[in-house]
């Protein structure tokens, strides 16, 4: 049986921001990723994620749309993107749109006329409460800090924005609103798109009572946290649109949808999101709460997702994006920080699972220290100094070595990364040795493997808990891989297996030949191999 592409697939997310600026304005663009698309090709994956490139004010850098169906001008023209559709394409690349169905722009037709009055055409197209002016009518907060209700003096009610005061949240529980969205989610697979990536899926719905939600006991200082949500996100409407929502993309054929699912419930919640006749793929964010260079640690997340997804659902997985710090930073210790990445890279390409990759990770880009005066992104603004803000892993791409990083030949719309003279395309491009020939390699080795792409994963029993040892198998192949999660050589025994040996294929320390199953690992050591026969 043919397995859909998303399942094998290697998903490339690129911030068009901060990807490659093509008229030197400062500002990465649609024709910046377009020249970049061989780029893309020759790495080895198989889809661009593009975040949102939609008209829209820029309040949140594009997850405020204020028209679904229009490029914003920073970006480009609709011919830009059809254009960049058609080349990647060509190229065997799919695309994949970030697509914002919570909420809209301020700025939005809808919303200009919802808030003009109570009795418009539009009027209950978003969530309005009738309150008095500084008492909001519950204790819903805003993911960037404050009451999720801001108080409008023309309607004199309140309106619900679970992020920005700028980004109102839609009403779907309004048949014409759902209609509306997808309507737009049609427009976009006409146009030949491959799918999208969902953002806040799970928040679509709220509680149509405006319930308080429970207050934890343990308090942090952004008080966001300090509530269980449980009313604001995950309510059983929501799935019932996520399955009419699949039920559209699925009528255009080999396309995917991937929710972003926002929940402190985590796989669980994941695979509800992931149950037959509803998302393809939901981000699995365990990755990057581990907060521990630690083979258990990590090993803990795969074991719990396999047992949780089984075989009725597809896990994926992640270790950075454009909300999280950048990973090679997350877990620097000042002297591995580059076998480290290497070893948290070849984990992440070869479990069970659909692996995303964020731009700039196949260098090792590192955390941007951005200054406060130089910050753009409303989190950190709001929230400075208990949360900085995400503009350090939206730094621009580090192309070359020249002032700007070959991002663009004008001071960018954030600073480049000081290391950029190290960590550049054009720099490690031509080092066998750099970490962009690494992933270049272990991608071409995943391509050429469907036991890495589809196979059911089984973990090996290992004399050491700090080494990660596990089974790819499909059919007649069988792959192992070897972590070394430790900092220093160690020796090594494969208990329980029901082979004898094998043979090398990839490998960070050693040549290719045949090992059997005790063995001696150097520092952060990674191996990937054909198992042979018993």
């Amino acid at each position: 049986m043919k397995e859909p592409w998303w399942k094998g697939a290697v998903i490339y997310q690129v911030y068009p921001r901060s990807f490659k600026d093509s008229n030197n304005d400062g500002i990465g663009d649609l024709k910046g990723v377009s020249s970049k698309l061989d780029y893309i090709a020759d790495l080895g994956v198989d889809a661009i994620w593009l975040s949102p490139i939609y008209k829209s004010p820029m309040k949140d850098f594009g997850y405020d749309i204020s028209d679904y169906y229009a490029i914003d001008p920073i970006f480009g023209t609709m011919e830009d993107f059809d254009e960049l559709l058609e080349e990647a394409h060509k190229r065997g690349l799919k695309v994949i749109l970030d697509m914002v169905l919570n909420h809209t722009s301020d700025q939005h037709p809808w919303f200009i006329e919802s808030r003009s009055s109570r009795d418009n055409p539009k009027a209950d197209w978003y969530i309005w409460v009738d309150g008095e002016k500084g008492t909001p009518p519950n204790n819903w907060q805003s993911y960037f800090g404050g009451s999720a209700w801001n108080w409008d003096e023309t309607r004199k009610q309140y309106y619900l924005c679970l992020f920005t005061k700028e980004q109102p949240d839609l009403n779907w529980r309004n048949p014409e609103v759902k209609k509306a969205v997808f309507d737009v989610v049609r427009f976009w697979l006409e146009k030949g798109v491959d799918g999208f990536r969902l953002d806040v899926v799970n928040l679509y719905y709220k509680d149509a009572k405006l319930r308080n939600n429970p207050r934890k006991k343990r308090r942090t200082e952004i008080e966001f946290e300090n509530y269980y949500n449980i009313f604001t996100r995950d309510r059983p409407e929501t799935l019932l649109a996520v399955e009419e929502l699949q039920e559209i993309v699925d009528s255009f054929g080999d396309r995917v949808t991937i929710g972003e699912v926002a929940t402190d419930l985590g796989v669980i919640q994941y695979y509800e999101y992931t149950k037959p006749g509803r998302l393809n793929l939901a981000f699995n964010f365990e990755f990057k709460d581990v907060n521990i260079f630690s083979a258990r640690a990590f090993g803990d997340v795969i074991d719990l997702t396999e047992r949780i997804f089984g075989e009725v659902a597809w896990p994926s997985y992640v270790l950075g994006n454009h909300d999280s710090p950048r990973f090679i930073s997350r877990f620097s210790n000042g002297k591995d920080d580059v076998q480290r990445a290497r070893v948290l890279a070849a984990m992440l390409l070869t479990v069970r699972g659909t692996p995303f990759l964020y731009a700039g990770e196949e260098i090792g880009m590192t955390e941007g220290d951005i200054p406060y005066e130089k910050l753009q992104d409303p989190l950190g603004v709001n929230l400075w100094p208990k949360h900085k803000g995400r503009d350090g892993c939206r730094t621009p791409m580090q192309w070359d070595d020249s002032e700007f990083a070959g991002f663009s030949t004008v001071e960018p719309w954030l600073p480049v990364n000081e290391n950029k003279n190290e960590v550049n395309v054009e720099h490690e491009a031509r080092d066998p040795n750099s970490m962009l020939n690494y992933y270049k390699e272990l991608l071409r080795l995943r391509k050429e493997s469907n036991a890495l792409k589809f196979g059911d994963y089984r973990k090996l029993e290992t004399s050491n808990t700090e080494v990660l040892a596990y089974l790819r198998e499909y059919e007649d192949e069988r792959k192992i891989v070897i972590l070394n999660f430790n900092d220093q050589e160690v020796g090594l025994e494969l208990k329980g297996t029901d082979f004898k040996g094998f043979s090398v294929q990839f490998g960070t320390h050693r040549q290719e030949g045949i090992l059997s199953l005790e063995l001696t690992l150097a520092p952060l050591e990674i191996i990937i191999g054909e198992v042979l026969g018993p």
